[in-house]
């Protein structure tokens, strides 16, 4: 089982002191070692994650987003990410949702959820919602959901949603427009021999969520499927 190591971290803290083109020009080779490595640890969690769930991301590689990041819309020109990250998004209609890795030293997560969910699809979240929060209020309540995860995060709407009543008992979750999940970990963690077998645990522990959302999208109000 592939592992992170310090070296990734090195690489990283040293390209947060020289972010520009120049400095990783000279290093690529360098870059290349680590990258080489991180798609090593994405491989590895691919295969613990396919153990208990149907991942369609085809390879650690592809899971991986580019350390190129895209400076043309905000102030800040760095032209470099200074963390590794990647996703995994799941198979089929059926199965929703999308897993997400951060590591970055003194600031790893892995989280998982729905980061833009389209017009229909938050439709039919907080029409599930609006008929019976209970069911996702005892996924987020439960025990093994606050020790992993703590609370249900994401961006929210500063007011009920257009077409929903704004004195119902479960509009503080009818006003999420984003319903995501996610857990910390330390370095020491992230550096240990068993990380990978790590996050696909915690990725684990998130079907009970997945599963409640999935079903929300891929139903009508009689259980019947409608993809």
């Amino acid at each position: 089982m592939a592992t992170i190591t310090t070296g990734n971290f090195d690489f990283l803290r040293t390209l947060k002191k020289n972010n520009d083109r120049e400095w990783f020009t000279k290093h690529k080779d360098q870059y290349l070692v680590e990258h080489q490595s991180m798609i090593e640890f994405a491989d590895s969690v691919l295969e613990e994650v396919n153990k208990h769930d149907n991942i369609e991301t085809a390879t650690g590689k592809k899971s991986l987003y580019r350390i190129y990041r895209d400076v043309r819309f905000g102030k800040d020109k760095s032209p470099y990410k200074t963390h590794w990250a990647g996703g995994l998004k799941r198979a089929t209609k059926q199965l929703r949702g999308s897993y997400y890795f951060h590591i970055e030293e003194g600031n790893t997560m892995v989280g998982g959820g729905f980061w833009a969910p389209n017009k229909d699809d938050l439709l039919r979240f907080r029409e599930d919602i609006a008929l019976d929060a209970q069911p996702l209020r005892n996924i987020i309540n439960s025990k093994s959901f606050k020790d992993t995860f703590g609370t249900l995060d994401g961006e929210q709407l500063k007011t009920c949603p257009k077409g929903f009543d704004k004195e119902h008992p479960a509009v503080d979750l009818l006003c999420y427009k984003k319903y995501i999940i996610s857990k910390r970990f330390t370095d020491e963690e992230v550096l240990s021999p068993d990380f990978a077998k790590q996050v696909s645990d915690t990725f684990k522990k998130m079907r009970p969520f997945f599963d409640y959302m999935s079903e929300s999208v891929t139903t009508d109000a009689n259980g019947q499927s409608i993809v």
